[in-house]
């Protein structure tokens, strides 16, 4: 057999990577609490796992969670230079007239993009919606088109928006899943204006209103995010909270009345916290090990993960963890920093929690003609 023709795989059980465990007894855990609503869903923000749902991938309209959207798109071009906080934002006929939740703004005033986003953010201000996404991109028709182009984006692979506010119109839905994967993208992106989200109460126009979260002021760990509510939509609510370092996502979607929305919120988030942990696996860009590379200057190279790596499993259960590095074999030189040479696969008994691809955090460069050919040799004889 020509070894150097076939690429094999080396599986090396690296124990040694796995963070201290809590030793402490897995209690007996209970299934998630039953939720009465159209779907829901609840994640760890910085594993991505999902601890408890019900239909999270079906199609509902979003209400006012789209605001979440204007705010993201707002976040984007802010970052860009292309608006400014301090700028003057002369209020449309249409912002002023728009129905529902306001900010009430007057009409041929001029507002700051800060105050509009408080509005938009705090008192789920539809007029304030509208004004922002015209001061951004000229019309609301356009600014949609903005924020369909961001969904894809961050792969909303289920969601499509036809205005900024979230008023009802045919094609404007989301999912569950997908109002989760938009509220980690915001507390990433923009911790700053997410900040806003856990703010009680916002006056304007000296017209005082507080924010429709509930939660704010039953749940110190609640720091956002948006409620909404149309007669198609249900009353919704995406929560998150932080507690020991752990932050969890909570969405329902189509519960039955503000109370159930936010008593069925915090029921899936107790739950999410008592009975699981999140811990980290280990850093990004950090050596992890070394593998052996042939034909190069070098005879090892350092690998590690691109992005920190976390996990989420049942409370108590963190001490079963098994960890595999899987690297290719031979590994011939040259290689580039980063360049994928493996897997890290993680797992809870007969479950794989994760894989993640490791890669090289430097290059190798080709050896010499002589120590190619020595190397040749010693490929041949392993």
């Amino acid at each position: 057999m020509n070894i150097r023709k076939k690429t094999l795989m080396l599986v090396l059980v690296a124990v040694s990577l796995l963070p201290e465990l809590v030793t402490a007894q897995n209690p007996a855990r209970p299934s998630p609490p039953s939720i009465d609503a159209q779907s829901y869903l609840l994640v760890d923000y910085a594993s991505g796992r999902v601890i408890a749902e019900k239909d999270a991938a079906e199609e509902v309209e979003p209400a006012s969670l789209t605001k979440m959207m204007t705010v993201y798109v707002a976040g984007e071009e802010l970052q860009e230079g292309h608006i400014k906080l301090d700028d003057e934002v002369l209020v449309s006929e249409k912002a002023w007239r728009m129905p529902g939740s306001r900010m009430f703004i007057e009409v041929n005033t001029r507002v700051t993009v800060e105050q509009l986003l408080n509005g938009i953010i705090i008192q789920s201000g539809n007029d304030a919606s509208v004004a922002l996404a015209e001061h951004i991109s000229g019309s609301e028709e356009v600014f949609a088109q903005l924020m369909n182009q961001t969904a894809q984006t961050l792969g909303l692979e289920n969601t499509h928006f036809t205005n900024s506010t979230g008023m009802p119109e045919p094609g404007h839905v989301t999912t569950a899943q997908d109002m989760a994967k938009l509220s980690a993208a915001l507390i990433r992106d923009y911790p700053e204006l997410y900040g806003l989200h856990e703010v009680k109460e916002y006056t304007y126009n000296d017209i005082t209103q507080p924010n429709r979260n509930q939660l704010l002021w039953r749940d110190n760990s609640v720091d956002g995010i948006k409620t909404g509510h149309t007669e198609a939509a249900g009353y919704c609510l995406v929560a998150s909270a932080e507690r020991d370092d752990m932050r969890l996502i909570s969405v329902v979607m189509g519960a039955n009345s503000v109370q159930a929305r936010t008593s069925h919120t915090k029921s899936l988030l107790n739950y999410g916290f008592r009975f699981f942990e999140t811990r980290k696996i280990a850093d990004g860009n950090q050596k992890l090990g070394e593998a052996r590379i042939w034909k190069g200057t070098n005879e090892h190279v350092n690998y590690g993960l691109v992005d920190d790596v976390f996990v989420t499993v049942p409370r108590g259960d963190a001490e079963e963890l098994q960890q595999t590095v899987e690297l290719k074999k031979p590994l011939i030189a040259p290689v580039a920093a980063g360049e994928p040479i493996g897997t890290l696969s993680l797992g809870l008994g007969d479950e794989t929690l994760l894989q993640q691809p490791l890669v090289t955090l430097q290059a190798v460069e080709q050896a010499g003609l002589f120590s190619r050919l020595l190397d040749s040799v010693k490929l041949m004889l392993e």
